[in-house]
């Protein structure tokens, strides 16, 4: 018994000296580390605050970046947040795990803020028993393979390379379950894309990434590769895009693996960027023939995407498109706000280029009215439309679908860590390490994916019935107001009156009166 007391009593001792030991070793490792960072400091002329407050002043950079988390979880309101607020963000998180959405008590939106939208209720609201779902629309009607769909709500480009493969797995596979379709991106066309077997629609950017030669030229070979795939059911060319107008796709070189460097045809490890226009397209004459390139080598319906400047830009182009004939027209025009997203670009370009979505779409739906064009070129709205409210404002403008990427991206499950562009998104969607990867499912995520598209469209539906009519395809101007600077709210049939088109569809001047 004595001997295991002794024992015992040695074990503890020599337990205690461990731990002095470690305690000493992480002390004295401290120590080292403060003599080292106190030298650099002082010695070095880059930072000021680092020179002045030597080692203390480290802190205010942690202090910085941390405070990013802070006020999102602890410090702003429910609206206060940009790009995207918690409310806005907490309803498609519910939406995509199919959990309740209703709220008790009251808003917590503020109503009177001019530029809110309020949508007119009918005192006669339609039945459930009463409404039909959306109306299918078919796009480019004269191409030999024309696409026709119902989906009003559909996945924006996300190319493979800017979101990784678990993502991209995620979207194709829950764009097949909610029946709507995919865009590529400008990163071409994967395999991964391909899998879940939905409805794509591939994005020519302007480095022209899979469908080029390897002097970047486009190139009809590709584009028919491309377009021997009957899931590929349009064409859309990126002439811009809302958070980087003017500036070409930028992927960085931590994010340019062997795989995606085959895909677009890189080098891997180099960055990625892409010229800031399309070198062959200088002008709308330029424009028009590389749609009909496309579309006569594809089959396939194709348009573009461009985030609008100044509205005689669509003058130009309409007016070209009258000279030429309406079968010279795109099939749709994608408008991007500028809002809209990215994984990298120039805080200039994000915060000061390009009109929002709310004075773009009208725009562009009112040029092609104007013309005579509007029932043959389809409007695609995108940017910062993720809630039921947001799309049913697109679709009382006049857009024929609209299509979000970072919706999509909160139903997979960002949690907004502003990371996109350092390869370190702590949920794996825009990173490329595998072991943030890993908490990425792609048969959960899918699940989500579809969940948000068809809780988002059903509560479109709520508004639209809420409005009188039976279907989302029905709203009009008329269904919505915005407030204004005074505090009362004008409807968007006043604030934005649909033109009468030219007598004989096009302005006198390019019938050549």
């Amino acid at each position: 018994m004595q001997d295991l007391s002794d024992k015992f009593g040695d074990f503890l001792i020599g337990s205690l000296e461990v731990f002095i030991a470690a305690i000493l070793l992480v002390f004295g490792s401290l120590v080292l580390w403060v003599i080292v960072a106190y030298i650099l400091d002082v010695t070095q002329t880059r930072h000021a605050v680092r020179r002045n407050y030597p080692v203390i002043g480290r802190f205010r950079y942690v202090f910085e970046h941390l405070g990013e988390f802070f006020r999102q979880y602890f410090f702003a309101m429910d609206r206060e947040e940009l790009p995207f607020n918690r409310a806005q963000r907490s309803w498609v998180y519910r939406a995509a795990k199919d959990l309740n959405n209703t709220v008790a008590f009251g808003s917590t939106r503020d109503l009177r803020r001019p530029g809110t939208v309020l949508f007119v209720n009918c005192p006669f609201p339609t039945l459930g028993t009463d409404a039909v779902p959306p109306r299918p629309v078919t796009i480019g009607p004269d191409c030999r393979q024309p696409y026709t769909t119902a989906s009003l709500f559909n996945i924006s480009g996300m190319s493979y390379g800017a979101i990784s493969k678990p993502a991209v797995l995620a979207l194709s596979n829950g764009a097949k379950k909610a029946g709507c379709w995919m865009n590529t991106g400008e990163g071409g066309l994967s395999p991964y894309h391909l899998e879940g077997g939905c409805d794509i629609v591939f994005q020519i950017g302007t480095a022209k990434n899979g469908v080029r030669d390897l002097e970047g030229n486009l190139n009809d070979d590709r584009l028919r590769e491309i377009a021997a795939h009957p899931q590929v059911r349009m064409f859309e060319i990126k002439m811009s895009q809302g958070a980087k107008p003017g500036k070409g796709g930028m992927l960085p070189g931590a994010k340019v693996t062997d795989e995606i460097a085959r895909i677009r045809g890189v080098k891997a490890g180099e960055n990625a960027f892409s010229p800031n226009r399309h070198p062959d397209v200088r002008n709308n004459a330029d424009l028009l023939d590389m749609v009909a390139r496309v579309r006569d080598v594809t089959g396939r319906p194709t348009g573009f995407k461009t985030v609008i400047g100044a509205p005689g830009v669509l003058d130009d182009l309409c007016l070209e498109i009258c000279r030429r004939g309406r079968a010279s027209a795109p099939d749709f025009i994608t408008v991007d706000g500028a809002e809209g997203g990215t994984g990298a670009a120039p805080m200039p370009l994000i915060d000061a280029v390009g009109l929002p979505l709310r004075e773009a779409l009208p725009i562009v739906v009112d040029k092609l009215t104007e013309y005579g064009l509007r029932d043959r070129v389809k409007v695609i709205a995108s940017g910062k439309l993720i809630n039921p409210e947001d799309v049913a404002w697109a679709l009382c403008l006049g857009a024929d679908f609209v299509t979000s990427a970072r919706g999509f991206m909160f139903a997979l499950g960002c949690i907004q860590a502003l990371q996109c562009n350092r390869n370190t998104c702590p949920t794996g969607i825009t990173t490329h390490d595998v072991k943030l990867q890993r908490g990425l499912h792609p048969p959960d995520k899918a699940e989500r994916v579809a969940a948000y598209a068809r809780n988002l469209i059903n509560e479109v539906g709520i508004i639209a019935h809420a409005v009188g009519v039976r279907s989302p395809s029905e709203l009009d101007r008329s269904h919505a107001r915005v407030v204004q600077e005074n505090g009362l709210s004008i409807g968007l049939d006043v604030l934005h009156p649909t033109p009468s088109p030219h007598s004989d569809g096009c302005a006198p001047d390019a019938a050549g009166d």
